[in-house]
C-alpha cells in the first residue's frame, strides 16, 4: 500500500479534532466525579453548629435541640438536682466520667461548663435508643431511690441528671457531652468548643 493518496493535512485535522472531543469528554466526566468528593449543602447544614436559647428553659425542665441529626438534651438544673448528684455517686459505674466522651473543658463532677445547664447527646450508649427525661423523685415505676435522671425504655438503662450511668445497667458508658460553648449567658452554640469560641 502506498501513501500517495493520503492527505496529511486532513489526517492532522482529524487527530486534533478527535483529541479535543476526547479531552472535552474526559473533563465532562471528571467534573461531577471530583464534585462528589465535597459535601453537599444539605450535608454541611446537618453538621453545622446550632445556636440554642437556654434562657427560655425553666428550672428543672428540659428542651431538646437537634445537632447532626441527633437529639441534644439541655436541662436547667436546680440546686436540689445538683445536690442529688453527689448522693448517687456510689451507685454510678463511672462517677468521675473517666471513660466518657466529653470535652476537656467540662467539669467532670457536674459534666457541664455551668453547673445549672446540662448539655447531653440524647442517645443511649447501649443500643442507640433515646432515654426519657424523668426528673421526678421516687416515682412508683423507678423506685424510692430514684432522685431524677434519664431512663432508657428500650432496655432499662438508668442515668442520673449529669448523664452518668448507674452500675449494672445495659449501657456501658455515660451519655456523651457534645462540644459546646456560650455565646452569651442565654445562648449556647452546640458544635463549637468553648476553647475555640
Amino acid at each position: 500500500m502506498s501513501n500517495d493518496g493520503v492527505n496529511a493535512g486532513r489526517r492532522r485535522f482529524l487527530v486534533a479534532a478527535t483529541s479535543v472531543v476526547g479531552a472535552a469528554g474526559a473533563v465532562g466526566a471528571a467534573v461531577p466525579f471530583v464534585g462528589s468528593w465535597f459535601p453537599s449543602a444539605k450535608a454541611k447544614a446537618a453538621g453545622a453548629a446550632v445556636k440554642v436559647n437556654v434562657g427560655k428553659i425553666e428550672p428543672g425542665q428540659q428542651m431538646i435541640a437537634e445537632w447532626r441529626g441527633q437529639p441534644v438534651f439541655i436541662v436547667r438544673r436546680t440546686e436540689e438536682i445538683l445536690g442529688n448528684l453527689v448522693k448517687v455517686e456510689g451507685g454510678l459505674a463511672d462517677p468521675e466520667s473517666k471513660a466518657s466522651t466529653q470535652p476537656t473543658y467540662v467539669d467532670p463532677e457536674v459534666r457541664s461548663i455551668k453547673p445549672e445547664i446540662l448539655v447531653l447527646v440524647g442517645i443511649c450508649t447501649h443500643l442507640g435508643c433515646s432515654p426519657s427525661f424523668r426528673p421526678e423523685v421516687a416515682p412508683v415505676d423507678l423506685g424510692a431511690e430514684w432522685v431524677g435522671g434519664y431512663f432508657c425504655p428500650c432496655h432499662g438503662s438508668r442515668y442520673d441528671l449529669a448523664g452518668r450511668v448507674y452500675k449494672s445497667q445495659p449501657a456501658p458508658l455515660n451519655l456523651p457531652v457534645p462540644p459546646h460553648s456560650y455565646e452569651s449567658d442565654d445562648v449556647i452554640v452546640i458544635g463549637v468548643d468553648q476553647e475555640k469560641a
